[in-house]
């Protein structure tokens, strides 16, 4: 009877365990500490519009530690990255420029300036940096929900 308990509990636990990490990268960065997120958008409305299309993104202010990217790959696969360098402390000059499918960090280091693939969130050269900190990013119908 004990082994049928036991054998009941540890099928119960395997099959309530996710089958992905839940969209976030666990990095052990510290330099970041992202806040709880949590974004709909509804592609309906203009300024989400253009995540309709592959290939394109949206930028949201105001939300991670200094906005986030979104990033249509095909319809069915979105990222979303955080637009603050993660090879930095949070500061004045840490948030990414996006152009095209590349966030760049405006702040100087001993390499240049850290650069990084809005499809992948790694690091362009330096495959020892820190990868951008990933979102959730999931898209059901007409809304694509950010979360971590």
């Amino acid at each position: 009877m004990k082994s049928l308990f036991a054998s009941l509990f540890i099928t119960l636990a395997l099959l309530s365990c996710k089958s992905d990490d839940g969209g976030t990268v666990n990095n052990n960065n510290p330099f970041l500490n992202p806040p709880p997120v949590n974004i709909t958008l509804n592609l309906n409305l203009p300024e989400y519009n253009p995540l309709r299309f592959p290939g394109n993104s949206v930028l949201i202010n105001n939300r991670g530690i200094k906005g986030i990217v979104i990033y249509n790959v095909n319809n069915n696969l979105y990222t979303a990255f955080d637009r603050t360098d993660p090879n930095h402390l949070p500061n004045s000059c840490s948030r990414m420029d996006i152009v095209g499918i590349v966030a760049t960090c405006p702040c100087e280091n001993e390499n240049g300036t850290n650069s990084y693939d809005i499809v992948t969130g790694q690091h362009q050269t330096d495959t020892e940096a820190f990868p951008m900190q990933a979102y959730r990013a999931e898209r059901t119908g007409d809304v694509v929900t950010i979360s971590n």
